[in-house]
This record gives C-alpha cells, structure tokens and sequence, in this order.
C-alpha cells in the first residue's frame, strides 16, 4: 500500500540549499522547469501528471524555491509578489486529489506546503521584523534579529480503536452524507504518539485503549501536516461522543468495512477517498 502524498519522484537535492553557486547554476539551468499553479492549484494534465514552464515565465519579484532534481535537471515552483496563504480546498481540487499520476501528488504536496509557509511566515516570530527567503527557500531569516526561521510539519494521529473484530468510526457533520472514517487529532506538546492516540480516542468518544500500533504516515498538504495511523485495543464497546467532536460514531466489522473499499453500493456508510491515509488504515485493519 502506498499511502496518499507519498512516493515523490524528485531529488530534494539538499546539498544545493547550502551551495549558493550551486543553486544558481540551477537557477541559470535552461533545462529548469517552474511548476505551474493556480492560486496553489495545480494544472494536472489527461494522464495526471503535473505540468510544467520555463523559468522564462517566473514574472519579476516572484522568488523561487527549488523543489528538487529530476536527473540533474532542477524543478522549482514560484512564490509570487503578493502571493497569500491559499483558502479552503475548492471543488476543483478536490476532483483532481485522486487523479494523480503515482509520485506527483507528492511533489504537489511540498510545494503547496512551503509556499504556504512563506505566505504565513513573512514577518518573524521572535520580534516581528520582516523576514527573507534563503536556503534556496526552506528557509526564511529575520532581517532585524537574524533569527532563522524553517517549515513546520504538524503531526496529527489518525486511528482506529478496535474490539472484538469491530473498528470504531466517527463522522463530522461537515462530511459528505454517509461518510463515516478513522478519529484523528493533532500532538500536543510533551505529548508521544501514542500517548495522542490514547487521549483523543477517549476524549472523542470516551473510549479507552491500550496497545497502540503504528501502521504508516502520510503528508497532507492542507496546509502541512503529517498524518500517523495507528490501530489501538479498546476496552470495551462503550461510547460517550463529544458533539463538538463527532456527529455519530459505529463499530463496524471487517466484512462490512470489505465491502465499502470495493465499493458495495449496499453498505451502510461511505469509505474515505483513497487519497487519504484513513483509506490506507482501513485496508490495512482488513487484511490484518
């Protein structure tokens, strides 16, 4: 199984972040492609690969952020003058989430995030001065107190609690009807992974467990987190849903949840998109 996001096919080429000669040569490469966007939303060709332009096309003031090597022939992608953080996922990007070709998801995925980041991260944290681009763009520098400023991934757990052949699924009354998926929520600080897994099961739905497992992690580049799925052993089958939380949550069996990833028309609830890593979880719990 290959999670959502995950499998990108460029060399990030660390090597040049550090190599201002290096990094210019790139920049002065003709071969150089500019990964096409629209207002963060990618241009995705018939077969679902992302397209590309000439760095001739980068208009003046936009700065650049290498997204890797193809070979040795540099890929960037551009942050725009006046470019903002981009608003909620659209219609149209939702259509196209599982129409990419394999790998190419991922490096849309770093390249929404860091652009993202620079637009959320213009002024700095430690003293609010103004802060610029450098490590050929995975990083920003505060031009008043020098602080060095680099992307953040937030690490949300994702996870099935399971008892006696049943896993627990919830759904968030913002869902597409029917919808029904793993629980989730993000780390806290001084927190272990599976320490998150045991609290917010309990917290969503007041159900207790033990003997968390680690199944796979996927980026989610809305805007930039780290999905861990994990299996947990619960207690027992008891539930007390928080509201603000959960609009309902089920038990559902192995031959059920089977059924939904095959796509039965009969079943009684919705599976996640197969871009998401709750899609992965499932297929894994099934054939576990």
């Amino acid at each position: 199984m290959t999670p959502g996001f995950t499998g990108g096919l460029l060399n990030r080429a660390d090597h040049l972040r550090h190599d201002a000669d290096g990094l210019a040569a790139a920049m002065g490469d003709w071969r150089a492609r500019l990964l096409k966007l629209d207002n963060f939303e990618p241009d995705l060709a018939d077969d679902g690969r992302l397209r590309w332009a000439s760095l001739a096309d980068v208009p003046d003031g936009a700065e650049l952020v290498l997204l890797g090597l193809d070979g040795d022939r540099p890929h960037f992608a551009a942050l725009m003058p006046g470019m903002k953080a981009p608003p909620p996922r659209s219609m149209r990007l939702f259509g196209m989430l599982d129409r990419f070709a394999p790998g190419e998801a991922a490096t849309y995925a770093a390249a929404r995030s860091v652009l993202d980041w620079h637009c959320r991260h213009r002024f700095c944290a430690n003293c609010a001065g103004t802060t610029a681009m450098f490590r050929a763009g995975w990083a920003r520098r505060c031009d008043s107190c020098g602080a060095e400023h680099f992307p953040r991934v937030d690490p949300v757990v994702i996870m099935i609690a399971e008892h006696e052949g049943h896993a627990l699924l919830g759904r968030q009354a913002a869902w597409p009807q029917g919808r029904y998926s793993a629980l989730a929520g993000f780390l806290e600080p001084g927190e272990s992974m599976e320490e998150a897994v045991t609290r917010e099961i309990f917290e969503e739905a007041g159900v207790r467990v033990s003997n968390v497992r680690y199944i796979a992690s996927q980026p989610w580049p809305f805007p930039s987190s780290l999905m861990i799925a994990c299996v947990a052993d619960a207690a027992d089958d008891a539930l007390t849903l928080d509201a603000n939380e959960l609009e309902d949550a089920i038990w559902v069996s192995r031959d059920e949840v089977r059924a939904v990833l095959a796509g039965d028309a009969t079943t009684p609830f919705l599976a996640p998109p197969r871009y998401a890593i709750a899609h992965t979880l499932l297929t894994a719990w099934v054939q576990a």
